[in-house]
């Protein structure tokens, strides 16, 4: 089976809700390889434009080189073709690159670029950072702009113009004048993607702006309700953007914001919830409390009879 360009990856990936699988460990806190594969195969049976093995969901930080390959070339062969897989990578650049190296052997169509560890740097030292990574594999590349990497419109612009592979850009920050810069200057020489977390809630304007994909969390436990809510963010259905909103994703997010981590452990126990558990949060995450997954087990129940699901069968 031949990979994809980088430009078709891009293209393929912009037209569609991408989505980052949870990884699944079993109680020893190894690698549960047939939970993942059965994932997978669920998840693939909806409307999905492309999975982020290892990424930061598939909680990434806390996986070996050796974890990260592993994950990626499990979720390449049972996928077969039937939609990219994108790999995470990250850490310095010297890992930067290793994992770009391992990924791309492992089958993966392209990567995303994770920041670097903990260091805050200036603008010429993530550039560096971000073509090496591009001088690295052959494979697509998006740049996570987000924490400690955030590179500006001129920096995005002149690595763009070195790297041919640098194909997509994932916000994760949230500043909307620095967004519409970024668009303005590069245009259709990227696909832009909704990374803020819980992107849900900023789909809708990023959308006016051009971005139009984002990567679901939510996709990983109730994939229905994500892709039908992003179907209607798609055609522009802001009332029934908004009844979704308000049955699911803000009473999700005062779930995520109680503590630190939980918008990776709130999936995990999303998992659960729909009896497809994947196991722990590595630490130095924690799980939700059983009180929390009672209480999202009954916000995920509210589903089927919600606003946001009359407004989807009416508009069906």
């Amino acid at each position: 089976m031949s990979r994809m360009t980088p430009k078709e990856m891009a293209s393929r990936i912009g037209n569609g809700l991408l989505s980052f699988p949870v990884t699944p460990f079993r109680p020893d806190n190894t690698f549960d390889e047939i939970r993942y594969r059965s994932n997978l195969d669920w998840l693939c049976s909806y409307e999905v434009a492309g999975l982020f093995a290892a990424g930061g969901t598939g909680e990434f930080f806390s996986l070996s080189p050796a974890e990260v390959a592993k994950v990626v070339a499990t979720a390449v062969s049972q996928t077969k073709g039937r939609v990219p897989v994108l790999a995470g990578i990250g850490h310095g650049t010297t890992m930067a690159t290793q994992l770009a190296i391992a990924v791309e052997g492992a089958g993966a169509d392209g990567v995303l670029l994770l920041p670097p560890y903990l260091v805050f740097s200036e603008q010429e030292g993530l550039a560096a950072h971000i073509e090496a990574v591009c001088n690295a594999t052959t494979l697509g590349v998006i740049v996570y702009n987000r924490d400690n990497a955030i590179v500006n419109e001129d920096t995005l612009e002149r690595l763009c113009q070195r790297c041919p592979n640098l194909v997509g850009y994932k916000d994760g920050i949230g500043d909307i004048e620095l967004m519409t810069r970024i668009h303005l200057r590069m245009g259709d020489r990227l696909t832009y993607i909704g990374g803020l977390p819980t992107a849900e809630t900023f789909a809708l304007p990023y959308l006016e702006m051009g971005v139009t994909t984002y990567s679901s969390a939510v996709f990983n436990f109730v994939p229905q309700f994500a892709t039908k809510f992003y179907a209607a963010v798609r055609r522009r259905d802001r009332e029934t953007v908004q009844a979704g909103l308000r049955d699911f994703i803000l009473p999700l997010i005062a779930i995520r914001n109680r503590k630190r981590g939980y918008a990776v452990s709130m999936i995990k126990a999303g998992m659960k919830v729909i009896g497809r558990d994947s196991g722990h949060v590595r630490s130095p995450l924690t799980d939700l409390t059983p009180a929390e997954t009672e209480e999202l087990a009954a916000l995920v129940a509210r589903l089927e009879t919600c606003e946001f699901a009359k407004r989807e069968l009416a508009a069906a």
